[in-house]
């Protein structure tokens, strides 16, 4: 793709967008760079892309401004649904993602990993896998360093070990994985997306432009993702925890089986992995099929996965205080993530949840709430809506604070019980994103006294 010379604006200046900017201008085009907020709130935008030939626009998008550009390359914010972006296109401007533009100057081999839930973890474990196996892998995308830092490097990695969102998907044209992921659907976004449907179909795009050598990784146990198995043109590996798989992974009384392509099982033991969570189990199966058939050897397998201890603010095991357990799920943002958090329990458990509703259906939370939970407090833009759809199921307040909830939990909680941050919405309405949710949740935790009180006492005290 020849750059040089070439009017190209993009759209949504946070890291990504920066990165992409300086690869631009770093090719000889002439950039332009267009951003909703104000100079003054992208407080490092200047010091990152200082000395660059950029002509900036803050504070909006204006429509001249976009039909003066050659091609748009729009950051993983910014949606494709923008009136700009669809008048550009309207004119013939070619209107691609970040992703689609790093893919076009890559010499290595993609895994894209995608999905509702499991991504980073995913992700992660199958790096550390190809790491462990010899194979130096870049591992980025939308955690950590963007596609595009990795294709203006000198790509000395084997791999490009890749998370990918429904956004990034929206904006590829021959972007092309040759190993292709799709962990589980369930419903996200739907304050972006019209449907459930639109929200699964920007997910499938991942396996649009494979070819019969590339491989397609499958939950077998979700039926929407289960479907993509009759429509792509790759080779397809699934994985399952209720049933054994032609090709793929499976759960055998207390292993994962791989059986590859031609047919030969290999087993993995799990009496010695770490992280817990049946949604685990799947991300470790899906790892295990992608790191094979991508030449990882089956003892590198092992050793990570004895050794992986999970990732921060997904299902985190945070503390324990007179025999209650805390745990950070504050990555748990949509309801499909808490279902599977709450199925990783046998204590009883009280749980806090609420934030930015993302307009999701609550209803698949009901039976756990009543199987599992003993009481639940809801925080957050969405605690209304979501008192109105769960709070009969069991004992549920509404607390005005992140602090006030946990203050709530554990002036009930007895021994042997649990306390579980898992949000099932979006942290924007009070916080800066997830990660500071949950580090507040640990500052919370941490600060926490053991109770000096009899249990007689304590047990009744409340805000």
């Amino acid at each position: 793709m020849n750059l040089q010379g070439k009017k190209v604006l993009v759209v949504g200046l946070a890291r990504t967008g920066a990165a992409t900017v300086r690869f631009l201008a770093q090719r000889g085009a002439r950039v332009k760079g267009s951003e909703v907020k104000s100079a003054e709130e992208l407080k490092t935008l200047p010091e990152t892309l200082r000395g660059l030939n950029v002509e900036w626009e803050f504070g909006g998008h204006t429509l001249t401004f976009f039909l003066d550009a050659e091609l748009i390359v729009v950051s993983p914010g910014v949606p494709l649904s923008l009136p700009v972006l669809k008048k550009a296109r309207d004119q013939g401007i070619p209107v691609i993602s970040e992703v689609e533009l790093a893919f076009r100057f890559l010499r290595r081999p993609v895994i894209a990993i995608t999905g509702t839930n499991g991504k980073t973890t995913t992700t992660t474990l199958i790096g550390e896998m190809l790491r462990a196996g010899g194979q130096q892998a870049f591992v980025g995308g939308n955690i950590g360093k963007p596609l595009i830092q990795f294709a203006a490097g000198d790509q000395g990695e084997k791999w490009a070990v890749v998370e990918l969102s429904s956004y990034q998907l929206e904006g590829i044209e021959t972007f092309r994985p040759a190993v292709a992921i799709l962990l589980n659907l369930t419903e996200d976004h739907l304050d972006r997306y019209p449907s459930f449907q639109a929200y699964g179909e920007a997910k499938g795009r991942v396996f649009e432009n494979q070819g019969k050598e590339d491989y397609a990784v499958l939950n077998a146990d979700d039926a929407r993702t289960f479907s993509f198995a009759h429509r792509v043109e790759s080779q397809v590996l699934l994985f399952s925890r209720e049933r054994a798989v032609p090709a793929g992974c499976f759960l055998d009384r207390g292993w994962i089986l791989f059986q590859g392509p031609e047919g030969r099982r290999e087993r993995y033991a799990l009496d010695r992995v770490k992280i817990r969570g049946t949604h685990n189990l799947e991300n470790l199966m899906a790892a295990i099929a992608a790191s094979r058939v991508s030449g990882c050897p089956p003892e590198a397998l092992q050793k990570v996965m004895e050794e992986f201890e999970g990732l921060e603010h997904r299902l985190e095991w945070v503390r324990e205080i007179d025999g209650v357990q805390f745990f950070n799920d504050s990555k748990g943002t949509n309801v499909g993530a808490v279902v599977k958090s709450l199925m990783s329990f046998r204590e009883p458990i009280w749980l806090i949840a609420g934030g930015r509703d993302k307009e999701g259906d609550y209803g698949p939370l009901k039976d756990l709430l009543r199987e599992k939970v003993k009481g639940m407090a809801l925080i957050g833009e969405a605690r209304e809506r979501m008192f109105g759809a769960l709070g009969n199921e069991t004992q549920t307040v509404k607390a005005d604070s992140l602090e006030e909830a946990v203050e709530w939990a554990w002036a009930r909680a007895k021994p042997g019980e649990v306390i579980l941050l898992s949000p099932a919405c979006s942290s924007f309405d009070m916080f800066e994103n997830y990660q500071e949710r949950g580090r507040r949740f640990k500052e919370i935790v941490n600060g926490l006294k053991k109770r000096s009180l009899p249990e007689a006492e304590w047990k009744g005290k409340a805000l």
